[in-house]
């Protein structure tokens, strides 16, 4: 680099030190922004160290439960998790309890709400299936049924057990909330406006909405929504009318209650720094969680899954064949519904993915026993278990607990795959349980009401085969399938009927109830 040469009459030290400040201001210049760079580095270290210490504070505040028979994932693999809206008044304030009941007047607590999320991180998918809580199913650790919402009575290992042996699903992660969770979350986001075709009422929950339209609701409000199973809807004659199913209307709704709180939660929190914290912080403190639920893999999962839209994710609810003031070992039980298969592992397989059992019909032996009372059942039911393909070793009578029985696959641990083999073949009220007390054959069956063995259907195929050049005719090949026998039950899929609420058209003017 060529200079410009300075006067004659400076000295050479002069002539230096006149071109030191243009070295000199190029090394600040840069000094300067090596400096910012690290400040810059360094404030965003502290940024980063601050946000991860304050997520930790958070998630110190969600309370641990130790929740047994968890089925943990391998990495990047699909889970379920089980999401429990637990009616528990324990934690109710005045009003709140003035409202639902106190602890002492409604003890102990039920999974009001019972949801499997599926999660396929692989996909980027998400799933949902209701469980109805009334479903009869068996009791692990008992010889006798109940209604699934009752397992929770016993903890959250119980339910998890309920579900994965009852069912065949496994759980990867338990997350339960209460009622003063579900308000703190919608009084955070400020409110919810929901849609109202028609006014509605439920002395039960609170609800009372007396004008169509689109409408406010606090918190207090959108949990009479969600908690609804006695909903009556006003018709245009005036006339007051009770949705006919009850608590499978009210899962129907929930639904969209879902799509809308999940809408507002992304439009409102997830945007704003200021309202997911006040979120993190209404919610944590009464939010539950199993143990193993890391924060490493709730950050993981909250990161992948961020822009899922509400209103794309598929939900369901598992069909059921309802029962009317139903009466077991001697005891009534009021309302309650059944399994129907095949429908309820149709709908499994679809949004749990589910995979069907790999074992042999042959590779293992089944009693039946009449559980029904229905003559000659067992006999009946072995005769055609045997030419489908399943070894049945013996026949039996046992004790008849109720006018309308389900249908109970009982089997010895280690042995799921094997009655879940054995439920894809029967059609009706059929269910399954894990049992500890079995001595002979390691899957038992106890004869329900209405219990069809899916007949085989034999399809033959006509192959063409080249004999010296000639094309002709082989005797057919045998193909063995089953024809399910479908069971008169519930819709898996429901669209929202006329008089339930949802979410509001865009633009619409907006009331407060009352």
């Amino acid at each position: 680099m060529t200079f410009p040469v300075e006067p004659t009459n400076q000295s050479n030290e002069g002539t230096a030190a006149s071109r030191r400040p243009r070295h000199s201001k190029r090394k600040s210049t840069a000094k300067r922004a090596r400096n910012i760079g690290i400040i810059l580095a360094g404030v965003l270290l502290v940024l980063a160290v601050a946000g991860y210490g304050y997520v930790r504070y958070r998630y110190g505040q969600i309370k641990k439960l130790t929740v047994g028979n968890l089925t943990k994932p391998t990495s990047n693999q699909p889970m379920n998790i089980l999401i429990v809206g637990s009616n528990s008044r324990a934690a109710l304030n005045g009003k709140q309890a003035s409202a639902f009941g106190t602890a002492q007047q409604v003890g102990g607590a039920r999974s009001d709400v019972t949801m499997i999320l599926h999660i396929d991180p692989k996909t980027r998918s998400v799933s949902l299936v209701s469980i109805p809580r009334d479903l009869f199913m068996p009791i692990p650790n008992s010889n006798l049924s109940n209604r699934v919402d009752a397992s929770l009575n016993s903890g959250p290992s119980q339910l998890v057990k309920t579900v994965e042996q009852d069912l065949g699903i496994g759980i990867s992660h338990y997350v339960e909330l209460n009622f003063d969770t579900f308000q703190s979350i919608v009084q955070t986001l400020g409110g919810l406006d929901m849609y109202f075709p028609y006014p509605v009422r439920d002395a039960y929950s609170g609800l009372n909405v007396q004008a169509t339209g689109c409408h406010y609701l606090n918190g207090f409000q959108a949990l009479a929504v969600v908690r609804a199973r006695h909903l009556e809807y006003k018709t245009a004659s005036g006339k007051w009318i009770e949705d006919p199913l009850g608590d499978l209307s009210r899962i129907r709704r929930d639904h969209e209650f879902m799509r809308v709180l999940f809408s507002a939660v992304k439009q409102k929190g997830i945007s704003n720094p200021l309202t997911l914290n006040a979120i993190l912080s209404s919610v944590a403190p009464d939010l539950q969680v199993d143990s193993s639920f890391s924060l490493g893999e709730m950050f993981s999962l909250a990161s992948q899954f961020r822009n899922l839209n509400p209103n794309s994710i598929p939900t369901a609810t598992l069909p059921v064949a309802l029962v009317n003031n139903y009466t077991y070992n001697g005891a009534n039980y009021g309302d309650v519904v059944f399994p129907a298969q095949p429908q309820d592992q149709a709908i499994i397989n679809q949004y749990l993915d589910i995979p069907n059992p790999t074992v042999n019909k042959s590779s293992f032996s089944i009693s039946v026993l009449n559980g029904s009372g229905i003559s000659q059942q067992a006999s009946t039911v072995a005769q055609q278990l045997g030419a489908d393909g399943f070894k049945v070793t013996s026949t039996g009578n046992t004790k008849v607990l109720s006018k309308d029985t389900e249908t109970i696959i009982y089997y010895k641990a280690g042995y799921l795959q094997e009655a879940s083999l054995l439920r894809n073949s029967l059609s009706g009220a059929v269910i399954m349980g894990q049992s500890s007390t079995l001595t002979g054959a390691p899957v038992e069956l106890v004869t329900g009401t209405g219990l069809t063995v899916a007949k085989p259907v034999v399809t033959t195929t006509t192959q063409a085969v080249s004999t010296t050049g000639t094309a002709t005719s082989r005797a057919p090949a045998p193909a063995t399938t089953l024809a399910p026998v479908t069971l008169p039950a519930t819709a898996s899929v429901t669209p929202l009927q006329p008089w339930d609420p949802r979410a509001c058209p865009p633009g619409s003017p907006i009331t407060p109830i009352g």
